[in-house]
């Protein structure tokens, strides 16, 4: 099964253009952080879509996506094909519109800035 099948069975839409899937779990403080980045970047950027995926709940998954800590975060192209994967830290809001840069091309923010 492809990752844009497992995500609509788990009843997430990916973004039309890109899309931040991050796994996390309930403790883990740098997950709340790179949910605020990817949240703010996905909220700038038309098209960009930022899912949040409970590791724990979805162990199958993990496991064959070979998730091995979080917060792993997988940008995924339009048609949900992985572009790059970051684990461990938290992103900088700045190296991730340099990854959408390489998934999608040129971004540009709600308020029309080009990064």
């Amino acid at each position: 099964m492809d990752l844009a099948s497992e995500l609509v069975e788990l009843g997430i839409t990916p973004g039309a253009r890109a899309t931040l899937l991050q796994f996390s779990t309930a403790f883990c403080a740098p997950c709340r952080t790179t949910r605020r980045i990817l949240a703010d970047v996905a909220a700038t950027v038309a098209g960009v879509r930022h899912l949040e995926v409970d590791a724990e709940s979805h162990l199958e998954l993990v496991r064959r996506l070979r998730i091995r800590r979080t917060p792993t975060v997988l940008v995924l192209d339009g048609q949900a094909w992985e572009v790059a994967r970051a684990s461990g830290a938290p992103p900088s809001r700045a190296a991730v519109f340099a990854v959408l840069e390489l998934a999608v091309g040129e971004v540009s923010t709600s308020d029309g800035e080009v990064t």
